[in-house]
């Protein structure tokens, strides 16, 4: 899953730590398979641009909105890159944001806060952090990569009228401020429709809810919304995809952090 099915702002310097990930992946027959079904459905999409709407909401109602413009680019063999530029409010806009997802190797991500006019990369021990202020935390902004997780299935249930499998994937990477997840993907398309985040304690967090679909290319489905809900703070964030357009003229070259501070 790209960046539009999963996104205070967490500065640390410091280098990734390895995620001492496996090359076979771990867990029972028909959950694995249903994992490689979900990916292979979303495998060959090459390159995207959207412009979405962030809506912050507070435990007592109120609201906040952030206007992002994404860039996601599809990597054979390894995970996507994404580029993700603020461009409203005031206080965010110009920040930029950068992630190389990974299958077998730790995620990199870097991110540039125009008032201090640096590029800071993002440490493993903080992508357990909130990103932006929002529900999503950091390692929610990365591909979704089967190499990721270990997986058992639990069964059947409908969600959003979909008849759905039900996986429970725990992360196999460090530094993960999740336990585990359960994981609900609908049978008809293997879309995500529902994601519950247990905390380090075992502890339901938070759940992310997408929905309207839409499908591009005659292939690809997509959320045009994606709401995180933050069952312990009473918080919330949505993310509304307004435009979304395949077949971009995307290049490695517009991924590269060392232009992040000239990116508008």
């Amino acid at each position: 899953m790209n960046f539009l099915s999963r996104i205070v702002l967490i500065t640390a310097l410091g280098c990734t730590a390895s995620y001492g990930l496996a090359s076979e992946i771990k867990g029972d027959e028909k959950a694995i398979a249903i994992a490689k079904e979900r990916k292979a459905r979303d495998t060959g999409w090459g390159a995207n641009e959207a412009k979405v709407l962030m809506l912050l909401k507070n435990s007592q109602g109120k609201e906040a909105t952030r206007k992002l413009e994404v860039k996601s680019l599809e990597v054979k063999d390894d995970g996507d890159k994404a580029l993700t530029v603020f461009e409203s409010p005031r206080d965010v806009k110009g920040t930029a944001f950068l992630s190389f997802s990974h299958a077998l190797e730790a995620d990199e991500q870097w991110i540039f806060l125009p008032a201090l006019k640096r590029v800071k990369r993002i440490s493993s021990q903080s992508k357990s952090g909130p990103f932006v202020g929002s529900e999503f935390a950091f390692e929610d902004m990365t591909s979704y990569e089967v190499e990721k997780f270990s997986y058992t299935f639990l069964g059947e249930e409908e969600v959003n009228g979909e008849a759905c499998f039900v996986l429970k994937q725990v992360p196999e990477y460090d530094f993960s401020g999740y336990s585990y997840q359960k994981v609900w993907i609908d049978k008809s398309h293997y879309r995500v429709q529902k994601v519950e985040f247990f905390d380090r304690k075992e502890s339901l967090l938070k759940t992310l809810y997408l929905s309207d679909y839409k499908q591009y290319k005659n292939k690809f489905w997509r959320p045009m919304k994606s709401l995180m809900r933050n069952v312990q703070t009473k918080k919330s964030t949505s993310l509304i995809t307004e435009e979304l357009t395949f077949d971009t003229d995307l290049q490695e070259s517009d991924f590269d952090k060392n232009r992040l501070k000239r990116v508008r």
